[in-house]
């Protein structure tokens, strides 16, 4: 009797939702690099002072490879949310994180290195 009752009001959250969760979902997948687009956008000294400072490649290329960072993880996720181009934006947000993987010294913390891979998963769930 229970299994009856429930399953109308299953179907009645799904009719009402279904437009909404693919949004969410894509989102929930996509939130590590809009949260690491926002903190670039933040903390932009900072982070090409490190780069600067790690690689020592002086100020124009720090720019250049935060400002890479920047536009790429931001632009992705904009372009999977949109449903636009979400191919491209898949392989951008994959080169991103093969990018910083080599520029952070990722491939050596195996915290950091594990982040990388689930974001990688993600990306390729949103593919």
């Amino acid at each position: 009797a229970q299994q009856q009752h429930l399953t109308p009001q299953v179907a009645g959250f799904l009719r009402v939702t279904k437009h909404y969760l693919p949004h969410l979902a894509r989102l929930c997948l996509i939130s590590t690099f809009l949260e690491d687009g926002i903190r670039m956008w933040f903390q932009w000294n900072e982070q090409r002072d490190y780069i600067e400072a790690t690689w020592n490649c002086g100020y124009f290329l720090a720019t250049c490879f935060v400002l890479l960072n920047l536009i790429g993880q931001l632009g992705g996720c904009v372009l999977i949310l949109s449903r636009n181009f979400v191919q491209y934006a898949c392989f951008g947000l994959f080169g991103i994180i093969a990018l910083q993987t080599v520029a952070y010294s990722i491939l050596w913390d195996l915290k950091f290195l594990m982040s990388a891979v689930a974001a990688a998963i993600g990306t390729l769930i949103c593919w």
